[in-house]
């Protein structure tokens, strides 16, 4: 089965760390949340993923490129206009056309059962699956609705909590029958869930929801972001954690020493490459990108200090992310 990652969006939401990097290459546990997707898509045995792209993505082919030392094999589309999640999606139908196609959303974080989604979809046996995550606001998402069969009969946006007739949010995450391709025009911004879905529903194609047990997140924004961090280091979600955990919580990258002075308390991942002076104290959840600077005395809490950056001695960070322009983020270890 094939895939395609939608890498393509300019990251609004996350601004100013979008700034630095395309919102699929916000660091998560110090490496990309697309490292993360296409480490899970391997570990399911998908390989063959097509990767559109927009925003810096110079970042994302200097970081990834052909994908061989992820055991992927990866090829890319430009939009030089933006094109939608739908109208993207059609911008690659000669690579999806062949058969029953997965697509994700390239600032998702999770470790969904994508074998358990592929099963149910042939179950099914309709058009779309999409994977569906319960909430505890369905205020804050476009929340699905579906029968005891989980077909879909429904949609509301941001429905309030006494309107909602669901708590179930669309994850971006899909598995479609190539007929899919049919429903959308070449050449034209569209969208699944503003107009592909709603039709499909008004015309009386069936598709189906795969409820989300495991963990899901959207670190399209800056609380998510933040958020997604600490879940990593605290277990919350199945990724990497790059380094060697020293001691419960605490993990060092190569090449850091760490002077007796140091109080670290965790969860903390300190990258590759970093510095750290004399009494410097880092308090989780937190993470250090590689190639930092901590300056002696300066005091790390609850915050993330991107790759490459400085914090300068005797300085406070509370809360809050501090980060640097960069080329391109290393690939790490």
């Amino acid at each position: 089965m094939r895939v395609m990652i939608m890498a393509a969006g300019i990251g609004t939401r996350l601004r100013p760390v979008t700034d630095l990097v395309p919102k699929p290459m916000a660091p998560i546990a110090n490496r990309p949340a697309l490292h993360h997707i296409l480490r899970l898509l391997g570990l399911h045995g998908l390989r063959e993923v097509v990767i559109n792209l927009h925003h810096l993505p110079e970042v994302i082919t200097g970081y990834l490129g052909d994908g061989a030392w992820l055991g992927m094999e990866l090829t890319y589309s430009s939009e030089p206009e933006l094109l939608g999640t739908a109208g993207g999606v059609k911008s690659n139908a000669d690579f999806l056309v062949d058969g029953p196609f997965l697509v994700m959303s390239g600032d998702a974080l999770t470790d969904i059962d994508l074998t358990g989604l592929v099963a149910a979809h042939r179950r099914n046996g309709s058009i779309a699956t999409m994977a569906v995550k319960e909430v505890p606001d369905p205020s804050l998402y476009g929340v699905v609705v579906a029968d005891d069969d989980d077909r879909v009969v429904g949609f509301q946006e941001k429905p309030s909590r006494e309107e909602a007739r669901s708590r179930l949010c669309n994850c971006g995450i899909y598995v479609f029958e190539p007929e899919i391709l049919d429903y959308i025009p070449p050449a034209q911004f569209d969208d699944f869930g503003k107009r592909v879905f709603p039709d499909l529903l008004r015309d009386g194609v069936p598709f189906h929801i795969y409820t989300v047990n495991s963990y899901w997140s959207d670190v399209g924004n800056l609380r998510e972001f933040i958020r997604g961090n600490a879940d990593a280091l605290t277990g919350r979600v199945n990724v990497e954690i790059p380094g060697t955990e020293v001691r419960p919580g605490v993990w060092i990258g190569e090449g850091v020493s760490v002077p007796a002075s140091t109080r670290i308390e965790p969860p903390v991942l300190i990258g590759s490459g970093c510095r750290l002076g004399e009494g410097v104290v880092v308090e989780g959840p937190s993470v250090i990108g590689d190639r930092c600077v901590l300056g002696t005395g300066a005091h790390i809490m609850r915050a993330l200090v991107l790759q490459g950056s400085e914090v300068l001695p005797g300085s406070v960070l509370v809360d809050g992310i501090i980060g640097q322009r960069l080329n391109s983020p290393d690939r790490g270890c």
